[in-house]
């Protein structure tokens, strides 16, 4: 999942050597932090979240494929 989420968040950003994905294993199951320039915060948010609903809809859904639960948390990178 964190191959697909970062090769996603790559496409879309202006810089993409400032994509990075963070693993954190919690209670229900992994939560993949997606971090981004801070400029490139809107590109992978996009209007009214639209973006990210896509990009949360693919990852769960390969997550399912493979009989996991991941969420995707959006922040900025410092």
């Amino acid at each position: 999942m964190k191959d697909l989420l970062e090769i996603i968040a790559k496409r879309l950003v202006d810089k993409p050597e400032a994509v990075e994905v963070v693993v954190k294993e919690g209670n229900r199951g992994s939560v993949l932090e997606l971090r981004v320039d801070p400029d490139d915060i809107g590109k992978v948010i996009g209007k009214q979240g639209k973006i990210a609903k896509a990009i949360r809809s693919v990852i769960r859904a390969a997550a399912i494929h493979n009989k996991e639960f991941v969420s995707v948390d959006i922040v900025p990178n410092d």
